[in-house]
């Protein structure tokens, strides 16, 4: 008996499933019953670890030939559910319905970590591969034909054909019995005609019973490799998805997805399904398994003394201003404008109310100024910092290339919807440059998604609603090139204030004519230059030295918990308000790395709570703004009020680490939220 044979296999994945260790039986009963009352197809998920860890050469086996390997683990997984089901794929489906069989689902990764689009080369195909990237593109679900059945009434006879594309997981597999248990080595499963027989043999014409016939659900997904991986100045590499059954249906535009599949050049038809004549084919992928992941695909990995030196630094009383210094040190000045763009980065509390309605939490920005005033340093800053981030310009991008579109396939001249900018953002950063070139319909299109978080779209017979929840950035230059100090803010900025409403904070930048400010400018971007390389500027920026580490060992410990700081290249000295003597730290500015991990985890774990005295400090600050607006002010209107609440709320997170409880904000909280909205209407 040769050991790749499907009764080798059986006999082998028998052994695997039935094993206590690992109690695959029940699994399967217990997601037969689940099917069941969901009326779908029963699929059980058997990690690779699994069979890793039971048969190392049994799992090189699967990775190598994974369609074999299915075919035998899912016969094995059909008589077990057999066994404890009896009967089971009976239940639902039409008799020899195909839908209704037990499905194995290979649970990722399969190496050492997943793959992106761009790393699938040839030495990848009829292998098992597991990708990860974003839906970029979904196409509707459409029925399949697997098996059609035709009535002869002549003959009064029925009939019934099999229909295998190039899509299919069985082809160019042995073929077969009729009892489904041996394999027909000298008979392989070939590509059939797409087209239904209207005549039998004898010519006698044919009736199709469609109530008879076997379909099953089919779609197609392109997923792209995430923005943030793809390498600086090439286009993000994408691949095709081919999903059937019960997978269909899982996935939306702008959905971060883990796939474990089959990678495979698909046969064009034609004789013997190969019509190309230039030797190149179309590569999908026969998708297996969907994970849908969550948006913390950050990277991101917390040591237990990352934890201990977040909780010691929210300590701090200056901790908003060590987080604004450390945003973006290479550029001069803008202190309220970095601690605001920290507290971007932070956030707000994001509210589901039970009626349905939905408060957004995320920040929105906007910077106004003349030329030459670092916006757009400050937008790749923090874009450098953020988790997730999409970048794009005014003139660069279109409506529906920020929110979303309704395209048609060149192939099956069908409707697809692709996602834009801000819904492959969701839950990260946008950052819009030159916002002011954009057209005004352009423009329009970012209204919903700015308040409501959602991207709705109806054209082209499709309806859908998609998730835009991010925040936005934005930088703009004034209407007349520099920015007229005699004229209203809204004759400067040449924005409806519809959308104006829309930006919680906007900033107005100016560039002030002054030789001392201009001179410790000046020597800021000169001190920049003294440094010849990065990896020099690491060891002068080092906060110890390879001769403290090597000081006594008890020491260690102490001199290691110090390296979230760097030293600034840049003299402090002039911006700072004369820092505190006895704090060695009061000029240096957190390592890039640990700002990025302090921010992450204040956003993700701190939930502050509104307090009764809270409330009522912001309803006095608002009644308070309300009174003083006049014609050269901007509108304060009850987003105004939304915007102090968010603010404040990124504010309780800054200190948040550092308590026991950190679901529970206390006083500081209410002391936080009187200074915050001095930057609704601060100007720099």
């Amino acid at each position: 008996m040769a050991s790749n044979s499907l009764a080798e296999l059986r006999l082998r994945y028998d052994d695997f499933l039935r094993s206590d260790r690992f109690a695959y039986a029940d699994r399967i009963a217990t997601a037969i019953d689940d099917s069941a009352h969901r009326k779908s197809t029963p699929r059980i998920r058997i990690p690779l670890t699994d069979v890793r860890s039971y048969d190392s050469s049994l799992s090189n086996a699967l990775l190598a030939d994974p369609l074999r390997h299915l075919r035998a683990i899912e016969t094995v997984a059909h008589d077990l559910g057999m066994e404890e089901r009896p009967g089971y794929d009976l239940k639902g489906a039409a008799e020899g319905s195909e839908g209704s069989r037990v499905r194995v689902a290979i649970g990722g990764p399969v190496a050492g970590r997943a793959a992106s689009p761009r790393e699938l080369g040839s030495a990848e195909l009829r292998r098992l591969v597991c990708v990860e990237g974003v839906a970029v593109k979904v196409s509707s679900i459409k029925p399949k034909i697997v098996k059609s059945v035709h009535y002869c009434p002549q003959t009064r006879t029925h009939e019934s054909r099999t229909y295998i594309d190039s899509t299919d997981p069985q082809l160019n597999l042995p073929a077969m019995d009729a009892t489904n248990s041996t394999e027909l080595p000298d008979k392989l499963l070939s590509i059939t005609s797409s087209s239904y027989p209207t005549h039998d043999k004898n010519g006698n014409p044919l009736e199709t019973e469609f109530g008879l016939s076997v379909y099953k659900d089919h779609q197609t997904i392109t997923l792209q490799e995430m923005p943030e991986r793809a390498p600086m100045g090439q286009l993000p590499r994408s691949v095709e998805l081919v999903l059937d059954h019960d997978l269909v249906d899982k996935v939306k535009p702008g959905d971060r997805v883990q796939i474990v599949g089959v990678y495979r050049a698909l046969a064009q038809g034609g004789a013997g399904g190969q019509s190309s004549t230039s030797g190149v084919f179309k590569t999908v992928i026969l998708v297996n398994d969907v994970k849908i992941l969550g948006r913390d695909s950050h990277g991101l990995v917390f040591s237990p003394r990352d934890v201990r030196n977040i909780r010691s630094l929210g300590k701090r009383k200056d901790i908003l201003d060590i987080l604004g210094r450390s945003v973006c040190p290479s550029i001069h000045g803008h202190e309220v404008i970095k601690k605001a763009l920290a507290l971007q980065l932070l956030g707000g509390c994001e509210k589901n109310l039970a009626n349905g309605t939905h408060l957004r939490g995320d920040i929105n920005i906007l910077m106004v100024g003349d030329p030459s005033t670092a916006k757009s340093q400050l937008l790749r800053s923090a874009m450098g910092i953020a988790p997730l981030a999409v970048s794009t310009t005014g003139k660069g991008s279109s409506g529906v290339g920020l929110t979303a579109a309704v395209t048609s396939d060149p192939e099956t001249k069908e409707r697809r919807l692709e996602a834009g900018a801000m819904v492959l953002a969701d839950r990260g950063l946008v950052c819009v440059d030159e916002f002011d070139k954009m057209g005004e319909n352009d423009r329009v299109a970012i209204h919903e998604a700015m308040e409501q978080q959602t991207v709705t779209i109806a054209k082209a017979g499709l309806h859908a609603s998609l998730n835009a929840r991010c925040s936005v950035l934005a930088a703009a230059n004034p209407v007349y090139g520099q920015y007229d100090r005699k004229r209203r803010i809204q004759e400067n900025i040449g924005l409806p204030d519809s959308l104006l409403s829309r930006f919680d904070l906007l900033f107005v930048v100016l560039d002030q004519l002054d030789p001392e400010s201009d001179r410790r400018i000046a020597a800021h971007v000169i001190r920049g230059h003294m440094y010849q390389s990065a990896a020099r500027v690491a060891i002068q920026e080092s906060d110890y030295s390879e001769d403290d580490t090597s000081e006594e060992e008890d020491a260690g410990d102490d001199e290691k918990a110090h390296t979230v700081w760097q030293r600034s290249r840049y003299d402090t000295s002039d911006t700072t308000q004369g820092g505190d003597e006895d704090d060695p730290h009061s000029d240096d500015v957190l390592q890039h790395e640990f700002l990025r991990k302090y921010l992450h985890f204040a956003k993700t774990r701190m939930k502050p709570v509104l307090t009764e005295e809270a409330r009522e400090c912001i309803a006095g600050r608002y009644a308070e703004m309300r009174s003083r607006q006049d014609e050269r002010t901007l509108p304060v209107t009850a987003r105004s009020l939304e915007t102090i609440i968010r603010l404040a709320s990124a504010h309780a997170k800054v200190s948040a680490p550092l308590m026991h409880y950190p679901y529970t904000s206390q006083l500081n909280f209410s002391l936080n939220i009187i200074l915050l909205p001095a930057f609704c209407c601060r100007h720099v």
